[in-house]
This record gives C-alpha cells, structure tokens and sequence, in this order.
C-alpha cells in the first residue's frame, strides 16, 4: 500500500479513526506501508482540516463525534496484540465452576475465545458473536446463557428483552468491554441502549472488570455507563501513558497493565 496516493492514505486514514475511535502512528505506518513521519504529516493535515484530534503517539475522533458508533469487524482488526494480552490476564481470573458475564465487544470477543477452554463455567453475554464462539467445541461442562434484544451496529443485544433477561440473573464476575475511557466521564459508550444494558452487566455482579485497551484512554461516547471508581479491576496494556495510569490508578482498586508481545 506504499503506492497509495496521499490523498487515497489520508482517506484510509481517516476511515481507520472512524471505525475505531483511536489509531496509533506506529500501527498506522506499518499497516499503510509508509514511515512514521508520513503519517504524522497526514495526521496533521487530517487535524488541521477538523478531521480528527491528534494526541500522544496517534489520533482520535475530535470532541464532537461523541455519537459515532463504529462497527464490530472493523473494530476486531485494530489492536490484536493488546486485546490478545487483555484477553490472556483476564481469562485467568476465571476458575471452573464459575458463573461469568460478557458484553459485547472486541476485547470481549477475544477473551471469549480463550474461555473456551475452561470447563464447568456458565458464561452470560449479549453478544451472538461471543455465543456462537464459546458453542464451537466447548469445554466440557459449559453453559452459554444469550440474551434477547435488538441487535446495534456493535452487534449487541439490546432492549427490553435484554434487561429482562438480566434482571433475573446474577453472575460471579462480569467482564465489560467499552468504546471510551477518561478520568472526568468514566466508561463510555456512543449507543445509549447499550449503555442501559452495560448498567445492568455491572449491577449483576459480584465483582466487576473493565477491559480496554490503551488506546480507549481519553476517547468519550455520548452515554455514560459508569464512574471508574464504580468497578472493581480495569485491565489495558502496558501502552496506557502515564497521565492514564495516574489517573487510573487513583480511581480504581485494581489496575493491572499487561504487557504486549
């Protein structure tokens, strides 16, 4: 793709932020093909039109598309290697015999994927993606519970039949994946029914875990799910910078930063 006219990058660029909410230079650059300084140069412009906000390291929506609500398969192409490391630290909280939660998400999605392998554990989730992952050769012993809803453009579940089902039901641990993270609005969302439905994963815990990854740090959506001192652990990688692990570290009792291979 080094070939890619500026303009045609730039584009690509900008699609990238839209999907995702944030991007990194370096991903950028090894994705596109093209140097770092390259895509600095076509971040600037990007930021110079309103396009997108430049931060440290990479870019993110501007302020104002709060509301943008990106797409479940882009989102499962950007950040494997820390939603892998997320996914691997967050599994080991789990123990046989366990009854656990999953919204719906990318990083839920992956974490999902190594759940298979634990036996005798009941896993609740709004997400047909996570289900239909954990029904393909479970471990022995597995029960997947799937709420009903409408499904959103995250291909979540969502609605009265998804609350309904979740207030009868009452989990050990429950794993929340979110579209944005910042110290003054805590766990965001850009759908306001997946909000109403992430609340009600959180009140039916025993304890609850947030699961996102460094590049969630400082983006917010238009609903607010909860406070970061309203959950128990938030696990990212280790790419969080340091005004993040600040101020995670000052509003939740467990925060654990994994690092990426």
């Amino acid at each position: 793709m080094s070939d890619m006219l500026p303009d045609r990058r730039r584009r690509e660029i900008l699609d990238r932020v839209r999907a995702a909410g944030a991007v990194r230079v370096a991903d950028l650059a090894e994705e596109l093909g093209v140097s770092d300084m390259t895509v600095r140069r076509d971040l600037d412009r990007l930021a110079r039109d309103g396009e997108l906000q430049k931060v440290h390291g990479g870019a993110k929506l501007p302020a104002g598309s709060s509301a943008a609500e990106p797409g479940f398969t882009r989102k499962s192409e950007l950040q494997l290697p820390e939603k892998a490391a997320i996914a691997a630290a967050a599994q080991a909280m789990v123990a046989p015999g366990m009854s656990v939660a999953l919204n719906s998400g990318t990083t839920t999605f992956a974490l999902a994927r190594t759940l298979r392998h634990v036996p005798d554990i009941t896993v609740v989730t709004n997400s047909p993606r996570i289900a239909d992952v954990l029904q393909d050769a479970p471990a022995p012993g597995q029960t997947v519970v799937l709420t009903g809803g409408v499904r959103t453009p995250s291909d979540a579940l969502v609605g009265p039949l998804a609350t309904a089902a979740l207030r009868t039901l009452h989990v050990d641990l429950c794993f929340l994946g979110v579209h944005g993270v910042s110290d003054r609005d805590g766990l965001t969302t850009p759908n306001m029914m997946e909000a109403e439905v992430n609340r009600l994963f959180l009140a039916r815990c025993d304890r609850s875990v947030a699961l996102a990854d460094s590049t969630k740090w400082g983006l917010t959506g238009l609903h607010r799910i909860a406070g970061l001192d309203e959950v128990d652990t938030v696990v990212t990688d280790d790419g969080l910078d340091a005004a993040g692990r600040t101020a995670l570290s000052r509003s939740v009792p467990d925060l654990r930063l994994e690092p990426v291979r």
